[in-house]
């Protein structure tokens, strides 16, 4: 900390010697021509001869993050928003002003520089500086160039810095943005209208999760961030909008791991006159477009394991999965007892309370989940699990729903819709008598939603699609802070 001090008073006296020389270290009035990786672009088949002949300049700004000093001479690492490029830096061609500028500016200093490329004598592509600016002066230190940023919590807590040193975590949310675009654009050339609803709500719908609570001052009432779009979104189909999505973020005031994190972003859409096994094959071909685009190829490596995401995906109801994976009895499936006696089987702690479908979902998050590595959609979900969901004609303890899992966990949830008013009112009554009872995620009543049932919903089927969790699949992150810019975070201890 001491020598971190004596750091900050030498950069600061820096600052004020610069001032009082008449050079402004927050300038703002240098204009970049190209990005770095333009230049290196353009000239990257040129040899050294060719390029001595080219009288082309380039105005280039960004970030020193290394430096060689020769006496009259140096050679600087120049990081701008694209790549990284070498600057050669001599006294004769910048000026002995400038020069002397220069001896006095650190390493992480942002600069402006101006010249001309060649190439150096051991092949690399450089710019050879006419000029040379001062735009803004650091007062803290980049992290050591051996030593680096490594730790797990300041690289979260300091993105920031995090970005500035790490030209990999630059690239995951370059990746990001990336498959953010893709799935908007496949979507749009569907004919699906983007759409915004509010991250407020008087009742928090849409998913049994635990919500955060607000209050509005005005309006002397409380208010919840929103766990889900779900129930704004089919008021919309109700009036008429037959295909809808929103790449949202929702809140769940729930527990922080590498696979949650409090503030998330999902794709949610809706289609009318669709079933959910039409949003199977549209989730296969959006999630393919998607990984094609993205990274070139329908196989991917993930924690050191291939995954295959060639069409078609494997499919299986929670049943088929929980006897393949579990190596269950079918019939022990079939009734609360052969349920109970299987979950103790396998050491599931469970509630004796729960119903059938609880207690499936509890063996089957078991003993399936974690094994289902390459895409593979689950489907006929207990009804019990399912409130918003539509009931299956042939069997109503099931719901028409899927969720596809990879890689050990969920990536999309999806559904035929309830668009029974009658049914919908008596499940969210069901849902009320567990919330009496303590369940704290049970799905609160939302009476306007009913009456917008009442207008009629016209067959449907959603789908939501958890973004942060296809970047980390697509960057091969192990956590999902890795793929959030600024995760939540305990709070930093003094």
């Amino acid at each position: 900390m001491e020598e971190r001090n004596d750091i900050l008073k030498q950069r600061r006296d820096k600052l004020d010697i610069f001032r009082s020389e008449g050079i402004d270290p927050f300038a703002n009035d240098f204009r970049v021509s190209h990005t770095a990786q333009e230049v290196l672009a353009a000239h990257e088949h040129q040899g050294a001869e060719e390029l001595e002949t080219l009288d082309i300049r380039y105005s280039l700004a960004g970030r020193i993050m290394a430096r060689r000093d020769f006496g009259k001479a140096a050679f600087i690492q120049l990081q701008d928003r694209s790549a990284r490029l070498q600057v050669y830096i001599n006294k004769a061609s910048i000026g002995d002003e400038s020069f002397e500028l220069f001896r006095r500016i650190d390493i992480g200093d942002l600069v402006g520089v101006s010249g001309v490329v060649f190439r150096t004598k051991t092949g690399e592509l450089s710019l050879r500086a006419e000029s040379f600016r001062l735009l803004t002066k650091s007062l803290l230190p980049l992290p050591e160039k051996w030593h680096g940023l490594t730790d797990v919590e300041t690289r979260y807590r300091q993105r920031y810095l995090d970005l500035i040193v790490n030209p990999e975590v630059r690239d995951v949310f370059v990746k990001r943005s990336r498959i953010v675009g893709a799935i908007r654009d496949f979507m749009q050339r569907r004919g699906f209208l983007e759409v915004e609803t509010p991250m407020m709500q008087p009742v928090a719908g849409g998913a049994t999760a635990r919500p955060f609570v607000t209050h509005h001052n005005t309006l002397k009432t409380d208010l919840f961030l929103r766990i889900a779009p779900e129930l704004y979104l089919k008021r919309l189909v109700v009036g008429g909008f037959d295909r809808v999505f929103e790449i949202n973020r929702n809140f769940r005031n729930e527990g922080i791991s590498i696979r949650h994190n409090p503030e998330f972003t999902m794709m949610e859409f809706y289609q009318a006159y669709a079933t959910y096994e039409d949003l199977m094959d549209l989730t296969e071909e959006l999630i393919c477009e998607v990984v094609r685009e993205v990274n070139g190829s329908l196989k991917l490596s993930y924690a050191d394991r291939e995954v295959n995401l060639t069409r078609p995906w494997a499919r299986l109801t929670v049943k088929e999965a929980v006897v393949h994976y579990g190596e269950v009895e079918a019939s022990e499936l079939e009734t609360r007892e052969g349920l109970l006696r299987t979950a103790a089987k396998l050491g599931i702690k469970v509630d004796p309370k729960m119903g059938p479908g609880k207690l499936l979902m509890e063996i089957f998050d078991r003993v399936a989940e974690p094994r289902l590595w390459d895409p593979t959609f689950i489907t006929q979900y207990p009804t019990e699990v399912s409130p918003l969901s539509r009931k299956n004609d042939e069997n109503p303890e099931v719901v028409d729903r899927f969720e596809l899992f990879t890689v050990g966990r969920e990536l999309a949830n999806a559904f035929s819709e309830l668009n029974d008013p009658v049914d919908q009112k008596e499940r969210f009554l069901a849902q009320l008598a567990e919330k009496e009872a303590g369940d704290d995620e049970a799905h609160a009543m939302d009476e306007d939603y009913i009456r917008a049932l009442e207008y009629g919903l016209p067959p449907t089927a959603g789908e939501g699609i958890g973004i942060d969790r296809l970047v980390m699949l697509l960057t091969d992150s192990p956590s999902i802070r890795d793929v959030i810019l600024f995760p939540q975070l305990k709070k930093e201890s003094a």
